[in-house]
Formats: structure tokens, C-alpha cells, sequence
């Protein structure tokens, strides 16, 4: 199949290596000269013009920064130029009214169209392992899930339009809760004089149970490895674990959700971001 990919960053260059590498033929975009020579060397055909990226391809997967972003290169670079019988997927994690809005406009232009977040880090982008939570009709999602399944262990239809991005924002706004619980519970533990790994041995066995402590365990030397033991380098930054929890707080104003504790996450991650912007979101045990 021959898909242009646009958005070559931390997390789309390896998804358009993994589809490369599955045998399709990726026709890659990105205004970073670096990100286009690494797409190169893992075997994508590199382009300097968007339109020219979509022309004659049967699906076009983006993966870029924000809504305004991807509203504009789908108005200005996709629509229109890539051939009506390609597939769209935006597996950018952009504001639940965003993705709507833009998938209205490709299906008014006669394309099938999904927003596909995702959920894990750069080493699932770049092994592809990522888990797709995808929204759009049940043509768009059957077509979009033989894309999706050479970058990911998972791809699971969400619902209609959004859905995709309703279930990362949901998802991600638990992880940073759970994350900062977890981070409390274990410097409390130690503050009580229970040396960190016994508590990890009781806790991960009992009722404490949860992804943060068990698959991601936020306290170097204990537990799995994770990016702790790396001087908090690489997995999920805290940037943008803040970016999912300011979208998450924005959609939970529209519809008027009660979101105590996601809300006083966001507080806490905006003051870790100040300082840890770039680290993994795990690192919010070196602030307790």
C-alpha cells in the first residue's frame, strides 16, 4: 500500500519506519532536513512539499503537534490533493472538537477518515507496540486498521468521530493521577523507614496493584526498569503528559464533567514542567 506519512518527530519517525519496514511503501514528509534523512535511511521516499507527499498514495497517516496543525495541513496539504479514494488517519492527539471538525470536512470531500491517538511512548513508536484508540465510521476504522496494525500491538475502535481522542485524553488523565499516587505512596513508605523495595513487593501484589507501579515504577532501582533507572531520559515527557491534561481539563469544562483530581494533576504537572519539562512524567517523585 502506498501511504504518505506527515510528521516525522520523536514519535512518527518510527511509526513511518514500522510501515515501511511492513512492506508499504511510505512516501515521508517533515520540515526537519534531520528527520527526513533518518526516514530516508529507514527506507521512506522523502519529500519537501506536503501535497506532493499525498499525490497518488492510498492513505495518508498524520502524526503532528496540535490541532491548528493538523486543521491546516488537512485544509491547505491533504484534501483535495490526496486522491478521493484514500484513507485518512490523524494519530496526533489534538482537542476532541478539532478532530470532529476535521474529519467532517474529509468525509464532505468524499474521504473515510479516523483520529487514531495513540498510547505508549518512543520506544513503542519506534518497536511497534503502540495501542490505537481509534474513532470514525465503521468503513473508515476496517479500512485505517490494516494501517494501524503494522504500527501497533492494539487497535481498538473507539466510536464515531472523537472517540479516539475522548479515550486518550480519559486514559492519560488517569495515568497522571495514578502516576502522582503512586510517586506519594512510595516516599512515604520510605519517609516511614519501609525501604522502597519491600514496598513495591507488597504493594504491586495486592490491592496497590496499577500500571504505574507495576510496569512503570517511578523510583529508580525498584521494580521494572523503567526511565527512572535512566535519569528520567526518554518514555513520555512531561510536556506532554501537561498537553494531554490541559485537553483533558478543556473538554472536561465543555461538558461540564467534575474532574477534582484531574484538575489538581494538571496543577502539579504544569509547576513540574516548569523544571522537568523534558523528562519522563514519572519524575514527579523528584519533586516529594
Amino acid at each position: 500500500m502506498k501511504i504518505a506519512f506527515i510528521g516525522l518527530g520523536n514519535m512518527g519517525g518510527g511509526m513511518a519506519a514500522n510501515l515501511a519496514k511492513a512492506g508499504h511503501e511510505v512516501n515521508a514528509f517533515d520540515l526537519s532536513e534531520e528527520a527526513l534523512q533518518t526516514a530516508s535511511d529507514n527506507g521512506c521516499k522523502t519529500f519537501t512539499d506536503a501535497g506532493e507527499a499525498v499525490a497518488g498514495v492510498e492513505g495518508v497517516v498524520t502524526m503532528l503537534p496540535n490541532g491548528g496543525i493538523v486543521n491546516s495541513v488537512y485544509e491547505n496539504s491533504v484534501i483535495g490533493k490526496a486522491p478521493a479514494g484514500a484513507v485518512l488517519l490523524d494519530c496526533s492527539t489534538i482537542d476532541v472538537a478539532t478532530a470532529k471538525e476535521v474529519i467532517a470536512k474529509a468525509e464532505a470531500a468524499g474521504y473515510d477518515m479516523v483520529d487514531a491517538p495513540v498510547s505508549g511512548g518512543i520506544a513503542a513508536a519506534n518497536g511497534g507496540t503502540l495501542t490505537f484508540m481509534v474513532g470514525g465510521t465503521e468503513k473508515a476504522f476496517t479500512r485505517a486498521e490494516a494501517v494501524l496494525q503494522a504500527m501497533g500491538k492494539a487497535v481498538i475502535h473507539a466510536g464515531d468521530a472523537g472517540a479516539g481522542q475522548t479515550a486518550k485524553i480519559c486514559n492519560n488523565m488517569l495515568l497522571a493521577i495514578s502516576m502522582i499516587g503512586t510517586a506519594e505512596a512510595i516516599k512515604m513508605a520510605e519517609k516511614l523507614g519501609l525501604d522502597p523495595q519491600k514496598f513495591y513487593e507488597i504493594s504491586s501484589q495486592s490491592s496497590g496493584y496499577c500500571w504505574s507501579l507495576n510496569a512503570y515504577t517511578p523510583l529508580p532501582g525498584i521494580g521494572v526498569e523503567s526511565p527512572a533507572d535512566n535519569e528520567y531520559k526518554g518514555g513520555f515527557a512531561t510536556a506532554l503528559m501537561l498537553k494531554d491534561l490541559r485537553l483533558a481539563m478543556d473538554a472536561a469544562q465543555d461538558v461540564n464533567a467534575t474532574t477534582v483530581l484531574g484538575a489538581k494533576a494538571a496543577e502539579i504537572y504544569e509547576k513540574l514542567a516548569e523544571e522537568y519539562g523534558g523528562l519522563d512524567f514519572s519524575s514527579v517523585i523528584k519533586t516529594l
